[in-house]
């Protein structure tokens, strides 16, 4: 990645041109854009049942259920977004750009699979479960972060590459 001033200080460019065609001109983006909200929404909600049932020991069904759906919209995430990546950057993961984000993203699936297999399994108990689960929340909070930072740079790329072609 290089840096360059831009308008609002250092702006680190994400994109080159060509990749930034490629970004703007494929569904991937768009399903990325879709996908990222609706995995928040579950999240969200999946959050609160866990909470409850570790609060009160009610509704252990729902909160289970609510985890494996955000677990599933995660998968769907992931791979939808290596699609998008390898549209992009030409390859599925670890791109430059968003190597470390990558990197993260593989322990929030690693947790989110840990907890299928305790819920599979059997071998960890409803508790430990909804422990596991908070874990890989934790994870996807931080790895969310990640992603809209680089949302965040890449925007103000866009805006200083905007004030440049301008001048």
């Amino acid at each position: 990645m290089s840096e360059r001033s831009g308008a609002a200080g250092k702006v680190v460019q994400l994109y080159t041109p060509e990749e930034r065609r490629r970004r703007d001109e494929t569904v991937w983006t768009v399903v990325q854009g879709v996908l990222a909200p609706v995995q928040f929404l579950v999240f969200l909600v999946s959050i609160g049942l866990v909470i409850r049932y570790l609060w009160t020991g009610a509704g252990y069904e729902a909160a289970t259920i609510s985890i494996v759906v955000k677990t599933f919209v995660l998968y769907t995430i992931m791979v939808t977004g290596a699609i998008w990546e390898k549209v992009v950057f030409g390859k599925y993961l670890f791109a430059k750009a968003f190597f470390w984000e990558d990197v993260f993203s593989m322990l929030v699936i690693f947790l989110h699979t840990l907890y299928l297999w305790a819920l599979l399994t059997g071998n960890v108990g409803p508790t430990g479960q909804m422990f596991i689960a908070l874990a890989a929340y934790a994870a996807y909070v931080i790895n969310a972060a990640q992603f809209l930072w680089k949302l965040r740079m890449a925007r103000l790329q866009g805006h200083a590459d905007s004030a440049e072609a301008m001048a």
